[in-house]
């Protein structure tokens, strides 16, 4: 149970971390603070990982992996214990959510609604587990050769995470890693990583061999290190742009593969011709719905120039209305921003639009009500007239910051959609059927949601367009990502060839 690896440390729990099937404490013997972002208050103590704890976990999972528990064992049998671990997460959900919801600050009921979910995720890798099959043929040019593939795990798989949404986040890489016979370790995020040690406990009352599910927490550096360890496999990672391309470095030396699933700049492409409350609808999910601390935050706004100002002056009487406050409440629409930290940059954002001549539609500041005070909270912003050669137009924020434009024509909605390095989802609206598709194959974006916004699903493929990421999560695709392709061939009469002869 997560109480093993709980002490009480005056009010607030203290954590060890999940190794070999083990709850252990780090060998630094250090441990650091988890901050709920309503009130600042301690909500636990967590142990620091250092060196030494990430080569015990690797160290672990290699074993698991090699000793053939896990990766031989019948594949059935591998979709049945994960199908029993999404049991387990479902009667656990409302715990799990309140445990995400103390480290980031995303509302419990979005939490929660994630939690209810997640378990089918699980069921559907639980359900492919035995359907990882190959390929057997006789070659057209070698008629006395049989030629079959095999789909192989690949060994160890390091999984690192961000703090927005971290059993989801971790589920999208670790169910299909699992179902394919890979052992695993998870590093969340500093500033979330209570739910995801939770779900070693859940691993433990499933019965998994010791050592296929592994976790070390502490900071970013303990992420480096699972990136450029030779001892992984595979690793994916979910962040920054920036960081990502530090942990493909990482990797270069050992050319460890990854999925690297990275930032977004999405638009939100607004016809004239669209249904207006449902598009409203739709950027306000896609820009206030977790605080905008989302990969794929709609946070560029362009609409069609005939409907521009009546839009925007509609989406500000939205914005003025939305309910901050605590994360806990099921009246609140949107909490805090998670950490100090992020509440700074947004600022620095909001800041920088403001010199460079962006028009401040609503919000920008910190909500003056007293109530607010102690959490890190910023009001919805909108910023209208945004030019793409603005800072706020081409960079990612990762808050509640919408910077809005105007087009003419499709084509130039087009050009502007794809005017950013950015490619992870594009939002469209409009009745006609035929120009939303054609902007859909036109627009660079991994996802692209037409008349709706900010929906996944286990059985479709997400991942990113140019620097939004590499790679595939979730669907059949996955499937793929975790395997290897193994080519075996087989003589067929015995007879010698000549050594000489590529043949």
């Amino acid at each position: 149970m997560v109480e093993k690896a709980v002490e009480k440390a005056e009010e607030v729990q203290r954590y060890t971390m999940f190794i070999n099937g083990e709850w252990v404490e780090p060998r630094s013997r250090k441990y650091f603070k988890v901050i709920y972002p309503f009130n600042q208050q301690v909500v636990a103590e967590v142990a620091e990982a250092s060196h030494d704890d990430v080569e015990r976990a690797v160290r672990a999972a290699r074993q698991a992996f090699d000793d053939g528990g896990w990766s031989r064992m019948a594949a059935s049998e591998r979709g049945r214990m994960l199908w029993r671990l999404a049991d387990l997460i479902e009667g656990e959900a409302e715990r799990l959510a309140r445990l995400e919801t103390l480290c980031n600050g995303k509302l419990y009921r979005e939490m929660l609604g994630q939690l209810k979910v997640i378990p089918n995720y699980f069921r559907f890798f639980a359900g492919l587990a035995d359907k990882i099959l190959g390929d057997a043929k006789y070659l057209p040019d070698k008629p006395n050769v049989l030629n079959y593939t095999i789909r192989e795990p690949y060994g160890v798989v390091s999984i690192i995470v961000p703090w927005n949404s971290p059993i989801l986040l971790t589920t999208f890489s670790l169910a299909p890693a699992l179902a394919c016979g890979n052992t695993v370790v998870v590093k969340p995020s500093k500033n979330a990583p209570l739910g995801v040690l939770a779900l070693a406990e859940l691993f433990q009352r499933a019965g998994f061999p010791p050592g296929v599910f592994n976790i070390v927490t502490g900071p970013g550096q303990i992420g480096e290190m699972l990136a450029g360890h030779p001892g992984v496999d595979k690793v994916c990672f979910t962040g920054g742009t920036d960081t990502g391309k530090e942990v493909a470095k990482k990797t270069a030396d050992n050319l460890t593969r990854y999925v690297l699933e990275l930032g977004g700049k999405s638009p939100q492409i607004i016809f004239d011709d669209c249904d207006v409350e449902a598009a409203i609808s739709g950027v306000v999910s896609g820009i206030i719905a977790a605080t905008g601390q989302t990969c794929v935050a709609g946070s560029r706004l362009l609409v069609q120039k005939g409907l521009y100002e009546e839009f925007l002056e509609r989406l500000r009487n939205v914005f003025e209305k939305i309910r901050l406050g605590d994360p806990m409440d099921p009246q609140t629409q949107m909490g805090p921003v998670a950490t100090r930290e992020q509440l700074e940059k947004i600022i620095y954002y909001i800041e920088t639009a403001k010199k460079e001549g962006a028009r401040l539609l609503y919000g920008g500041e910190r909500p003056r009500d007293p109530v607010l005070s102690e959490g890190l909270f910023i009001l919805p912003t909108i910023f209208a007239d945004v030019r793409p050669d603005m800072t706020i137009w081409r960079e990612e924020i990762f808050g509640p910051v919408l910077a809005a434009t105007s087009f003419e024509t499709e084509e130039q909605a087009v050009k502007l959609a794809n005017s950013v390095e950015y490619g992870l989802a594009a939002g469209i609206w409009t009745r006609d059927i035929y120009k939303a598709h054609r902007v859909a194959r036109n627009v660079q974006a991994g996802t692209v949601w037409i008349n709706m916004y900010r929906s996944l699903s286990y059985a479709s493929p997400f991942g990113g367009f140019k620097k939004s990421g590499v790679g595939r999560e979730l669907g059949l695709e996955a499937i793929n990502e975790f395997t290897q392709l193994k080519s075996i061939w087989v003589e067929l009469t015995g007879q010698k060839r000549d050594p000489f002869i590529l043949g």
